[in-house]
């Protein structure tokens, strides 16, 4: 049965590495219909993850280059 552990608790790298190895799992075929039904719900669940981290991670960098860009205007403005 796949990990029962809550995925919004998991960092990128965790839910990433489980993610690959739900894969691995489903990809082997050996898995009963109903467990490779609950792989599969887990590996969307995982991939769900992963991009909440990476939209997130998007938006810290575009805000940190706006404020770099906002700060470097300031300067110019300055001048």
């Amino acid at each position: 049965m796949p990990p029962t552990t809550d995925v919004s608790e998991l960092s990128y790298e965790q839910a990433r590495d489980e993610l690959v190895q739900v894969v691995a799992e489903l990809e082997q075929g050996s898995a009963t219909l109903e467990h490779s039904l609950a792989l599969w719900e887990r590996g969307e669940a995982l991939a769900a993850r992963c991009e909440e981290w990476l939209v997130g991670a998007k938006a810290r960098l575009d805000a940190a280059r706006a404020s770099a860009n906002a700060a470097g205007a300031a300067s110019d403005e300055g001048r």
